[in-house]
Parts: C-alpha cells; sequence; structure tokens
C-alpha cells in the first residue's frame, strides 16, 4: 500500500506544464526582438554607408577621426586626415558620413589680452619692502617643494634621488 502511494505522487508531479513550454517561447522570442534584431538592422545600416562611399564625401572613421574620401579602391578608400595627407583605411574603417551642417565643432577664435595685464604690472605702486617681503615669504614654499619632490621620488622609485 505504502509504495502506490509513492508511485500515484511521483506520477502527479513530472507531469508535463504548458506554461513552461509558453514561458520559455515568450523569453527567446523577447531576447530576439530586443538584442538580435536592432543589432541586425545596426549592421545592415553600417553595410550600406560603407557601399555608397564616394570620393569627396565627408566621413568619421571608427578611430574618430574625421576625413574626406579621395578615392575608393575595392575594400580600401583613401581618405584625407589633413590638407595633404592620405591615408588609406579598410572601407569597414568607416563608421558615419558626415552631412555638412554635422562636421565636427570648431574652438572660437581666443580673445589674447595679456597686454593689459602686464601694464597693470608695471603701473602698480610697489616699493622695494613689498618686493623683499614677497621674495622672503616664497622661500619656504621652494623648500617645502622640493621636500614634496624628493619624498615623490623617493616613493616613486624606492631610492634617494643623488
Amino acid at each position: 500500500m505504502g509504495s502506490a502511494h509513492v508511485l500515484a505522487a511521483a506520477t502527479k508531479s513530472s507531469g508535463f506544464n504548458p506554461s513552461t513550454l509558453i514561458l520559455i517561447l515568450v523569453v527567446v522570442v523577447a531576447f530576439y526582438m530586443l538584442l538580435i534584431r536592432p543589432q541586425q538592422r545596426r549592421k545592415q545600416q553600417a553595410q550600406q554607408q560603407q557601399n555608397t562611399v564616394a570620393p569627396g564625401a565627408r566621413v568619421r572613421t571608427t578611430a574618430g577621426m574625421y576625413a574626406t574620401v579621395v578615392a575608393v579602391d575595392g575594400d580600401d578608400v583613401i581618405l584625407e586626415v589633413a590638407p595633404g595627407v592620405e591615408a588609406r583605411f579598410m572601407r569597414r574603417a568607416v563608421m558615419d558620413v558626415i552631412s555638412p551642417g554635422e562636421t565636427e565643432e570648431e574652438e572660437a577664435p581666443v580673445d589674447e589680452t595679456d597686454t593689459d595685464s602686464e601694464t597693470d604690472w608695471e603701473s602698480s605702486d610697489t616699493t622695494e619692502d613689498d618686493v623683499d617681503d614677497t621674495v622672503a615669504d616664497d622661500a619656504p614654499e621652494s623648500d617645502a617643494a622640493a621636500d614634496a619632490e624628493e619624498t615623490a621620488y623617493e616613493q616613486a622609485t624606492g631610492s634617494k634621488k643623488d
């Protein structure tokens, strides 16, 4: 009698549960929709851009360099990375074809007004005593800086500076 109860319990727990199969299928479909399909689209778009590269186009390489296409030679592309400087890249190295409005941002010119600071220094009212005090105040700081430099050297090399 005891073995009949064990046998009955074993058959009930090992039954097929269709919800487990449905859960596995949902997970597989979700991975495909969220990971595999978008990656395939990006790869296809990159392939189309690489195949449509023509001389004169402005491109960005996978290394982050901006260049202009000079010639296309099979799987290679000759890019002008600077005026008069040409380099040969594999077509796969072209990451983006850049439209004219999307070019790299150029830095604004720096306004140099250092001449005003020199005239302010020359016209300031300092006496020789003030200059001597300033030099005397800087001396301990330079010793501290030298000590700090020696300590850093000793820590880095493990030996004293000669």
